[in-house]
């Protein structure tokens, strides 16, 4: 038998053949196109001792660095913040840390009543009514924002703002296709980023289901005329739908004040390691309302008392097709991020609101006086978009797209993670990176990413 898959042997092979009535093993691969597959044996090196092993992985592991060896300045998606040791201590309590999400109603009171917690601080945070105890990311977030807004308006069309994560849309556009609904895009103004009225109104009608926009938006910059937004989406029936940073609102009104009906987001920042990529956290709340409730994806944690005295808690919310009949679901995410959830809300609780505001207001310290020292190089546009920033802006070279790339290329050897490069994903931009700062950043950092940007501008010049 071999070892690295155990049913990998003549007779199984043989025996699956039988069973399920094909010509050869091959035949269930059909799908797959012909050049993509292998077509010889594995060349398997021979088994190691575990000692060896050891020595193997962590040579490899060796070759990785990260953000404590470089000073980094992406975003984009993933942060780097600071997470207080009290939230690894209490995520890492076996109770938490063994249970991976809670399944079933009769879960522990223990962990129910921290995801109660969490749904309760981020309604809270967003000044929304109702929290669900979380979602894969922000993208997955987004898709099942669509989806709910098209099951409750009854409509089959979501508009999106132009300067959106690719990521993001790629994902919105994978949930919607399925379930008909059409994804059409919002123009923004090039100079400060902002949406264009005009355009939405003539684009939101009667076949709109929902309206998404980001506040801060995926460059950084803010929408200022969120009010007319809202107004102009609920006069024509559909829902206003808003992404943010958690981050941000120590210092910016909550979606919950504009109008938003459901609003999404990224809770990594709130306490929890970038982790090369993943797991994330998806936010997901809304305003309190029967058909929205009853239409929102995943599980929601209610109070109760035991005989009018002792509070439990329990599963009061479970519209997954792991629970109900499967025609009624309102999704098919079939866990969540409850460990993440849980570190969540241990972060928000160890901040408290006094502690958010200080936290926003280090970011936009930072993000304003990265803008003022980058913007003083000679060959640099900064910001590329004309309006107020939060944590992340757009840096534009002057120079060819090739030259910038071998810039940030002598920026990581001097040790520096510089933005990420958006000509791809925004052609019109041309060479343009997204550069980030939080709280981790020091004046210093900034400094010295501005005086390394100077000197090479100067040379390449």
């Amino acid at each position: 038998m071999s070892r690295f898959i155990p049913n990998d042997t003549k007779e199984t092979k043989e025996r699956i053949i039988r069973e399920i009535g094909i010509q050869k093993i091959e035949d269930l691969f059909s799908d797959m196109p012909k050049e993509t597959r292998l077509h010889k044996p594995l060349t398997l090196p021979s088994s190691l001792s575990e000692l060896e092993m050891r020595r193997e992985v962590e040579t490899i592991l060796r070759k990785n660095r990260t953000v404590k060896d470089y000073v980094s300045f992406l975003g984009g998606g993933i942060w780097s913040h600071y997470v207080p040791a009290a939230v690894d201590e209490v995520s890492s309590r076996s109770e938490f840390l063994t249970s991976y999400t809670p399944y079933q109603p009769e879960v522990s009171q223990g962990l129910l009543q921290a995801l109660f917690e969490y749904q309760s601080m981020i309604c809270e945070l967003l000044d929304m009514d109702v929290a669900n105890c979380s979602m894969y990311d922000w993208a997955s977030s987004l898709g099942e924002a669509a989806r709910m807004a098209a099951r409750v308006a009854k409509r089959n069309e979501f508009l999106i703002p132009h300067y959106i994560s690719p990521e993001r849309a790629n994902v919105l556009r994978t949930y919607a296709e399925p379930a008909g609904i059409r994804v059409k895009e919002l123009k923004q103004n090039r100079r400060d980023g902002q949406i264009d009225l005009e355009d939405l109104k003539e684009k939101v009608s009667e076949n709109t289901a929902g309206v998404y926009i980001e506040n801060p938006s995926y460059l950084g910059f803010l929408v200022s005329s969120v009010e007319e937004v809202a107004e102009i989406i609920h006069e024509n029936g559909a829902l206003f739908v808003v992404g943010v940073d958690p981050a941000s609102l120590g210092l910016l009104k909550p979606p919950g004040c504009y109008g938003a009906d459901i609003v999404i987001g990224e809770g990594q920042p709130l306490g929890n390691y970038m982790n090369a990529g993943g797991p994330l956290l998806g936010i997901f709340a809304c305003r309190d309302e029967i058909s929205l409730i009853r239409n929102m994806p995943g599980r929601i944690i209610g109070m109760t008392t035991q005989n009018g005295q002792r509070k439990a808690f329990c599963m009061a919310i479970q519209t997954r097709e792991q629970h109900i009949r499967r025609q009624k679901a309102t999704s098919n995410i079939c866990t969540n991020e409850a460990l993440c959830a849980v570190r969540a809300a241990a972060y928000m609780a160890l901040l408290g609101p006094q502690g958010f505001r200080e936290l926003a207001e280090i970011i936009l310290a930072n993000t304003s006086y990265a803008i003022k020292k980058l913007s003083e190089i000679h060959g640099l546009t900064v910001p590329f978009f004309e309006a107020p920033h939060f944590k992340e802006f757009t840096v534009h070279f002057d120079c060819a797209p090739e030259m910038s790339g071998k810039i940030r290329e002598h920026l990581l050897e001097r040790r520096i993670i510089g933005g990420k490069p958006l000509s791809q994903e925004f052609p019109e931009l041309g060479a343009t990176y997204l550069y980030c700062v939080t709280e981790m950043h020091t004046a210093e950092d900034i400094d010295r990413l501005a005086s390394e940007l100077k000197n090479l501008m100067e040379d390449w010049a």
